[in-house]
């Protein structure tokens, strides 16, 4: 396959950041890269080779974006299926493949696939609509627990926290999983990476920070500050995780690190993600370009660590919605190892995410004191 041709094309379905960031680390390569999204005012409309304007939802737009390429890859979860298992038996290649994309899209069959592969994960049940209604009425025992929608949660949405009696109105419709709430104490990502000849590389593991208003991603420390035996196990089990879903390009692995010291699955994204966005500046080998690799069989590229890294993620400031503006961002550039990245969305919302910034130094202390001199500088307003 030639992929350094003008006429060879990746596809993506879905032309945000993350997708505006794969174009960018496709463009190191001259490799063409084609995006489905709905608009190309969208942040990888400006970057990527072709926008295509459609709806990676729409069985026909998905169906006609993907004759158009060579490989098929996706930026976020929520595609047609259906067109993706056509375009597979039309001898389309995609990754990940439909298959396992059909089963993460449902977190109730994750975590059945984790059960049933002998992957550790907090015990749940899976209610339906009326069963989470009846939850909401107080029949669903023991608190305190947590509520995830099966379909459709994305960045935080879709995810309840129910203590007592008192939080029952936070009660979400929908098919939903409930399982007991897990004494944490770290919350942990490991980036997997494969392809297709089956060579598995994983990234150092993340320590995750979340915005308790938000529950989204505030900043994370790479690596993550647990000691070596917890990090090999981290390793492997994220190399076991992409190896049972067989999934080419990469598989972002979220772990719950538990008060008795176990390492327990929350939940996988076959795709690059959140967590990864350090390795732009801190490893040898970015999640964007690894997953290139993976998806066209090249080989992988070094996870290797070339100094700690803190990402802060900048999201719109609360009580701020409108054309935004980045405040004090000429203080945080004149920083040594400060690396912002602005998507390029052109409204603020609160807690929407808007970009973040990579800091990294010689140690971890020194390079936390300097992201937290970021946090608390670089504000995104209206």
């Amino acid at each position: 396959m030639r992929y350094l041709s003008s006429s060879f094309k990746v596809g993506v379905l879905g032309g945000g950041q993350l997708g505006k960031m794969l174009a960018q680390a496709a463009s190191r390569w001259d490799l063409p890269l084609w995006v489905l999204d709905e608009s190309r005012s969208f942040p990888a409309g400006s970057v990527c080779t072709h926008f295509v304007e459609g709806n990676f939802r729409d069985y026909d737009d998905v169906l006609r974006f993907g004759r158009q390429v060579d490989v098929l890859t996706i930026e976020i979860e929520s595609v047609n299926l259906e067109a993706l298992f056509q375009l597979q038996d039309e001898g389309k290649i995609i990754h990940p493949k439909p298959e396992a994309l059909a089963i993460i899209q449902d977190k109730g069959l994750q975590k059945q696939f984790f059960f049933d592969h002998n992957l550790p994960t907090a015990p749940y049940s899976l209610l339906d609509e009326e069963e989470a209604l009846e939850a909401a009425r107080g029949t669903w025992a023991p608190f305190p627990f947590v509520q995830k929608l099966r379909k459709g949660g994305y960045d935080g949405r879709g995810v309840s926290v129910i203590r007592s009696r008192e939080d029952r109105n936070k009660i979400l419709p929908g098919p939903s999983i409930f399982e007991p709430l897990v004494s944490i104490e770290k919350e942990l990502a490991v980036i997997a990476a494969r392809n297709p000849s089956g060579q598995v590389l994983s990234f150092p593991t993340v320590e995750m920070v979340f915005n308790p208003e938000a529950n989204l991603v505030e900043w994370l420390l790479c690596p993550a500050q647990i000691d070596p035996a917890l990090e090999q196990q981290a390793q492997e089990l994220a190399c076991r995780t992409i190896e049972a879903f067989q999934i080419s390009g990469l598989l972002a692995v979220e772990m719950f690190l538990t008060t008795e010291g176990k390492l327990l699955l929350n939940e996988v994204a076959p795709r690059p993600h959140n967590s990864g966005h350090q390795t732009i500046e801190g490893c040898y080998t970015s999640q964007f370009e690894q997953h290139l690799r993976g998806i066209l069989d090249l080989p992988l590229g070094s996870t290797r660590i070339k100094a700690p890294s803190v990402m802060v993620n900048l999201l719109g400031e609360p009580g701020f919605e409108g054309p935004v503006i980045y405040e004090g961002f000429e203080k945080c550039i004149a920083m040594e190892g400060v690396f912002p990245h602005i998507y390029g969305k052109a409204v603020t919302k609160p807690f929407r995410k808007m970009g973040h910034v990579t800091v990294i130094d010689s140690d971890m202390e020194a390079t936390m004191e300097k992201a937290r001199k970021v946090q608390h500088t670089l504000k995104v307003i209206a």
